[in-house]
């Protein structure tokens, strides 16, 4: 009897032992799959930020301060990054009830013809607002962009300036659209800066929808189509945000995680591959998530840009004989010389220190002028020698603009040389008395924007809606329009000025924001 309990103690030890053997074998197997897998990510990092093309930058968001940046001013090609924009104005359009997520978008022939990826609908088709922008965030349909862009703008050419505009309007100042998806234009471009801003704008602007860009498949008809983005569920904290692609963009990403109650937002341009410029992401995550701060940052960091005008439809061209006369037109009972209505001017545009400026943030050097150059046509900025916060939410100090430069873009490489501005850009303001003059007309000091308006009536209209709503901060303020753009793409941006110093603009715009207008202030 002892004889055969020895046998059988013997052989539960023989099966235990090589129970313990094939898991330790297992453990192994796994722990070497794990130091191959980080050897791999380290070294395609580290040739990652070695490619010339690259960019990068990890901004903390919930402090705006900058973590770590490479290139992150550099002019690049957004590739499908862009359709971040696109979704941006399609959350707003569904915030402000101009749409809702079951309103039917109609696919045009120019819409369906759109090069893969793409949902593959047919001209004449629909698909609901939601589909459009599942299909956005996970196959990156270059179609349903374009679909939603038409939709929302009347063409995708309109919408496109709305895009440039909601851009400039959110302190992403060398961001330039020219469609809804991102295919190739030479002169549609970003920085990786602007990136992290629209980045943050999104999650902060839209909660309620900000959920969508953490979708990993989604059913559409008989097709289950999953997410290009593979960081979405294998990093902890990853819930977003957007991948791109083209060849001369190389591979782009927009990561936003949010752990332990530290959050950042970083940005990847210019990527070899797919396993490269994820390799870095995964790096810049690891390296810099640590970094971020736990506390503060309640408020929004980007401020809230003026609601994006309702779909216009865009009027037949104006012959080049008659601009004058319609340039005339536009200023009610009052006489323009052609040398004045021909006149380009510079204008302040929304800062990036609008959102910094009014919640106190901390900054880095003194305090910018806030000034840059505008023109509606495709911009090519210069960089200046002065100093650069690496606050993104800080304006980057400029020199008083003395012209605006612009260039077609034809075929060139980003951040090419400027040329010199064509007559027919027009930039001109309008005071409460609604007559037109020249730039140094416009109050000094600061200015508080409200909002932007097809008409000059109807931005002075807001104007005097918005001075009834601000009381005192308001009573000594100067209402004026600016005209911006050129043709029937002119808006006009409805301000107040005459305000001193940046306090006096920052109260009168939380007077404003108090009774439910947005509004940001900027040094004039």
């Amino acid at each position: 009897m002892q004889a055969k309990s020895g046998i059988v103690s013997r052989s539960v030890s023989s099966v235990s032992s090589f129970r313990s053997g094939s898991f330790f074998a297992k453990l192994l197997a796994i722990l070497s799959m794990a130091v191959t897998v980080v050897l791999v990510d380290s070294v395609n990092a580290e040739a990652e930020a070695a490619n010339p093309k690259y960019a990068g930058i990890v901004v903390d968001a919930r402090t705006g301060n900058v973590l770590y940046s490479e290139n992150a001013d550099r002019l690049q090609y957004p590739a499908s990054l862009t359709k971040m924009m696109t979704l941006y104005m399609t959350f707003e359009a569904l915030e402000q009830g101009r749409i809702r997520l079951d309103t039917p978008v109609p696919f045009s022939a120019h819409a369906a013809a759109q090069a893969p990826t793409k949902l593959g609908v047919r001209a004449g088709g629909t698909i609901t607002v939601e589909q459009g922008i599942l299909g956005l965030v996970t196959l990156s349909a270059n179609d349903a962009a374009t679909a939603l862009g038409e939709m929302l703008g009347g063409s995708e050419d309109r919408f496109a300036q709305m895009m440039t505009a909601k851009a400039h309007a959110l302190g992403m100042t060398r961001t330039t659209y020219r469609n809804a998806n991102g295919l190739p234009n030479t002169a549609q471009m970003t920085t990786a800066r602007d990136q992290a801003r629209l980045g943050i704008a999104l999650r902060q602007h839209f909660p309620q929808y900000y959920g969508y860009f953490s979708t990993r498949a989604f059913k559409f008809g008989t097709r289950t189509i999953r997410s290009h983005n593979r960081l979405v569920g294998s990093v902890r904290g990853v819930d977003g945000i957007k991948t791109g692609y083209t060849r001369a963009a190389g591979f782009n990403l927009v990561s936003s995680v949010q752990v332990d109650g530290k959050s950042i937002v970083s940005v990847v341009l210019g990527g070899t591959s797919g396993p490269a410029r994820d390799a870095q992401m995964r790096n810049l995550i690891a390296t810099y998530l640590p970094k971020a701060s736990s506390r503060g940052g309640s408020s929004q960091l980007i401020a809230q840009a003026a609601p994006a005008p309702a779909m216009i439809e865009t009027p037949a061209p104006v012959q080049p004989q008659k601009a004058a006369q319609v340039a005339r037109q536009a200023v009610p009972q009052q006489q323009v010389a052609p040398q004045q209505v021909a006149k380009t001017i510079t204008a302040a545009q929304p800062p990036i220190s609008a959102a910094a400026a009014d919640l106190g943030l901390p900054r880095k050097g003194p305090l910018p002028d806030a000034r840059y150059q505008v023109a509606e046509t495709e911009v090519a900025y210069t960089e200046t020698s002065a100093t650069k916060s690496d606050n993104p939410l800080v304006a980057q100090a400029m020199p008083a603009p003395t012209k605006v430069k612009i260039t077609s873009f034809k075929q060139q490489a980003p951040a090419a040389a400027p040329a010199e501005p064509d007559s027919a850009t027009v930039d001109h303001v309008t005071t409460a008395s609604t007559s037109a003059a020249p730039a140094s007309a416009a109050p000094a000091g600061w200015v508080v924007q409200v909002g932007v308006s097809p008409s000059r009536q109807m931005a002075m209209d807001l104007l005097e809606g918005a001075k009834t709503k601000g009381g005192k901060a308001l009573a000594s303020a100067k209402p004026f329009a600016v005209a911006y753009g050129r043709g029937n793409d002119q808006v006009y941006r409805a301000r107040f000025g005459g305000f001193d110093d940046q306090r006096d603009a920052v109260n009168a715009c939380k007077a404003l924001k108090k009774a439910g207008i947005k509004c940001w202030a900027a040094a004039q």
